[in-house]
């Protein structure tokens, strides 16, 4: 395939993205961030109790 006509027809379906505003990428990253944090807290929270209940086991054991 010609480089030129490729290059053309990537231009042309560029042109019928339909980009979101400011707002909306800052809103959106937002509820990434904000998502990120909560199951990452969740997730520490979870491994913690977890790793607690094994050291309880293993005293109970040993």
């Amino acid at each position: 395939m010609n480089t030129v006509i490729f290059l053309k027809e990537c231009r042309a379906e560029l042109e019928k993205v339909s980009w979101p505003s400011k707002e909306e990428v800052v809103k959106s990253t937002g509820v990434v961030l904000v998502t990120v944090v909560f199951f990452s807290l969740f997730i520490f929270v979870t491994d913690s109790l977890f790793v607690w209940l094994l050291k309880k086991f293993w005293e109970l054991a040993g």
